[in-house]
């Protein structure tokens, strides 16, 4: 299983999240996730650069994979503007640059007034996203008229040579039947391994799947859940609200109703090698090939350090 370290743009400035890179590729991390935000979940949390300029800067100063964990391509920015993104990404970062993609959240995708499309027509758009990406990195002038997407005289010059990969987010049924049918790879963010079967089964074969989960390194299991409650109370927010609550303030008020151990119960709290160990475990039974950790919180360096002592040494035994 490959180990890699997730980047949260929520949480941190850019200048941190290249300080990040470096020190993940320094402890023995072996790829990057990283999120792509308008917005933070909550304000507590208090950043959201644009991820394509710090995947740009990323692929200056450390020679990682990284994964987009995940962009919607489907309303806040055109697909044809986010196929021109990936592809001077994967330029820049010669090959190792993969799309992850999914339907997106109102909080982040509503910013512009347009209605907030119900599940099914997002998978429908998100379908058709990824068809228009991957006509536009076939090269040559494009000319699509869908259902959702029109794209008229479009041609992307700079382009890699080997289009990226587009790994599609499932996280019920409907979407990881349409990562088995349409992704390079699948990613989530539980160790669900009904799912990873369904996508395998589905049409996924042995293509990869990915999933990452958080952790809130600190002197012990108490002081990180009290990290994770202050910064992450959303992580607590039940069923399809993620995706339909439009401002971090109503996540502010959803979590009024989450409880600390609610949270605690969705990270690795404290330093505990053990505990991290016992999470990439659950993952890795539920048939995972990669699984990527965050941070939150200021010690992101102790989480290195724990990794590089005694989490992937013990792995790669």
């Amino acid at each position: 299983m490959r180990i890699g370290y997730f980047l949260s743009s929520e949480e941190y400035t850019p200048d941190e999240l290249l300080a990040q890179a470096r020190g993940a590729e320094k402890a023995g991390f072996e790829g990057l996730w990283i999120s792509d935000h308008y917005h933070p979940w909550v304000d507590a949390q208090g950043e959201s650069p644009f991820v394509w300029s710090t995947i740009g800067a990323l692929s200056q100063v450390c020679s990682l994979p990284v994964t987009t964990a995940v962009t919607c391509p489907t309303v806040r920015i055109h697909p044809a503007v986010i196929a021109q993104a990936a592809a001077t990404s994967a330029v820049l970062l010669d090959g190792r640059f993969v799309l992850g993609v999914g339907t997106g959240e109102a909080l982040n995708e509503h910013i512009f007034g347009d209605a907030w499309p119900s599940a099914d027509v997002r998978l429908e758009m998100l379908e058709e996203a990824v068809e228009v990406m991957r006509e536009l990195w076939r090269g040559g002038f494009v000319e699509h008229r869908g259902r959702h997407y029109t794209v008229e005289n479009a041609r992307i010059y700079t382009r890699p040579e080997t289009p990226p990969p587009v790994y599609v987010s499932g996280f019920g049924p409907k979407a990881t039947d349409l990562a088995a049918r349409i992704g390079d790879g699948y990613v989530s963010t539980m160790p669900d391994g009904d799912l990873v079967r369904r996508f395998r089964e589905g049409g996924g074969g042995d293509k990869p799947c990915q999933a990452g989960f958080k952790a809130a390194f600190a002197a012990d299991e108490d002081a990180g859940a009290d990290i994770a409650y202050e910064k992450w109370p959303n992580a607590g927010v039940p069923g399809e609200l993620s995706q339909v609550l439009p401002s971090p303030r109503h996540f502010e008020q959803a979590a009024q109703n989450v409880t600390k151990d609610q949270v605690r119960s969705a990270f690795v709290c404290g330093n505990d090698p053990k505990a991290h160990l016992e999470m990439i475990d659950r993952y890795a039974q539920a048939g995972f090939d990669e699984v990527y950790v965050a941070n939150t919180g200021p010690h992101w360096q102790g989480l290195f350090d724990l990794y590089a002592d005694e989490v992937l040494p013990r792995l790669r035994r």
